[in-house]
């Protein structure tokens, strides 16, 4: 998504700043060109040789420094730049832009930028919630800005409340999603459901796979980007739900069947990305079992999701996932007819770097008419995008 983009990094004097130095990094692994441009306050939190270093990029932060190319500096930056983040904003320089004030580097070339503009407010919660403050962000909204509202919680100051920058992974993920140009699932509801299920025997054994569920949040967080609401059921997994998705937490395949039941209906393409178990133990202990008593275990199947939603889908598009380590277009394309879904991916566990806890994915898409699309192996979150090309498209 910022692969060879410019974004231009203003930092603001205040306690944050030191989160824009992570957030720098981190554009600058997504693939950006990350020019910084301090206010003099600024400096005295963070040394612009942090961001330098970081960056790998001359840090501009006074207005009359010696050009280090021959142009104006301030014009140049706000040409080059794809977008335009202030990390932390205060309240003087939320000020400052809503009053066309230009009187340092930075409020002067934001003043000449023409690209998207994306302010992540922090500061203590009395002046956060200060009506001039509200009246200027409102007013920088309505012009077009756009605001990552702060996070709540204990502040620097000691305080408790709103003001608090968020943490530079949830900042990395609302750029991408403000600089995402497909917005072609606004009005859409998305269901996703992600990650494997355990079956308890006892209270401290269960059944379960290795799915990591990466697949099913990228899945998740592309179709928010584009504008969908989304909700995700989700198993259990050590992942951080993406930026607002509304998330349902469950355990079991019973958990999952009954959250995925309840829900379906309202949403108008639903994508089961999640590995259910099979069987569960027909018994579940209160207490844990000795070794002796477990020697065997009787099994019974679980209900089956991808099934009981095909049957009442009427004009909802359903995706499905199928995973096989041998025959696998032949047991893919066999589950799509059995089960009445519109598409299965095919995921081929026995790809090198794909499949269980792999950041990227090996896939054919199998279609309702025989089709056969096999797509590279590619990141889950690119991937998850190419998906949703074909549901728009279906």
């Amino acid at each position: 998504m910022l692969h060879g983009k410019c974004i231009v990094l203003g930092v603001c004097g205040g306690i944050a700043a030191y989160k824009a130095a992570d957030l720098a990094s981190k554009l600058v692994k997504a693939g950006a060109r990350v020019p910084v441009i301090m206010t003099e306050h600024a400096t005295k939190f963070v040394a612009p040789l942090t961001f330098q270093t970081l960056t790998d990029q001359p840090v501009t932060t006074q207005m009359f420094d010696a050009p280090i190319h021959w142009n104006v500096e301030h014009i140049s930056l706000a040409k080059q730049a794809d977008a335009f983040v202030i990390v932390p904003a205060t309240a003087n320089i939320i000020g400052k832009i809503a009053g066309g004030i230009a009187d340092d580097m930075l409020s002067t070339t934001v003043m000449a930028a023409r690209c998207p503009v994306i302010l992540a407010p922090a500061m203590n919660t009395g002046m956060y919630e200060n009506p001039i403050v509200q009246r200027n962000m409102d007013l920088l909204k309505n012009l077009g800005y756009h605001i990552i509202m702060p996070a709540t919680g204990h502040l620097a100051c000691g305080d408790e409340g709103a003001g608090k920058l968020p943490e530079p992974l949830v900042l990395l993920e609302q750029i991408e999603n403000i600089l995402c140009l497909q917005k072609d699932l606004i009005g859409k509801r998305v269901l996703v459901t992600a990650g494997p299920t355990r079956e308890f025997i006892d209270p401290v054994r269960y059944i379960s796979n290795p799915s990591s569920g990466k697949m099913g949040y990228a899945l998740a967080r592309a179709a928010h980007m584009r504008g969908a609401e989304v909700t995700l059921v989700s198993g259990p997994v050590a992942l951080q739900p993406p930026y607002g998705v509304q998330l349902c937490p469950v355990c079991s395949a019973d958990e999952m069947y009954q959250a995925v039941m309840e829900q379906y209906q309202s949403h108008d393409i639903i994508i089961k990305a999640a590995a259910v178990g099979d069987f569960k133990s027909k018994h579940h202990y209160e207490h844990k079992c000795k070794k002796d008593q477990l020697q065997t275990i009787e099994l019974e199947k679980n209900e089956d999701i991808l099934r009981a939603i095909c049957r009442n889908k009427e004009k909802r598009l359903v995706v499905g996932f199928c995973m096989e380590t041998q025959d696998l277009l032949q047991y893919a394309y066999q589950k799509l007819l059995d089960k009445g879904a519109d598409m299965i991916v095919a995921n081929d566990l026995t790809a090198q770097e794909a499949g269980f806890q792999s950041d990227n994915n090996t896939v054919t898409i199998v279609y309702r008419d025989g089709r056969k699309e096999a797509l590279d192996n590619m990141p889950k979150l690119t991937l998850a995008h190419a998906i949703l090309d074909r549901c728009v498209n279906k």
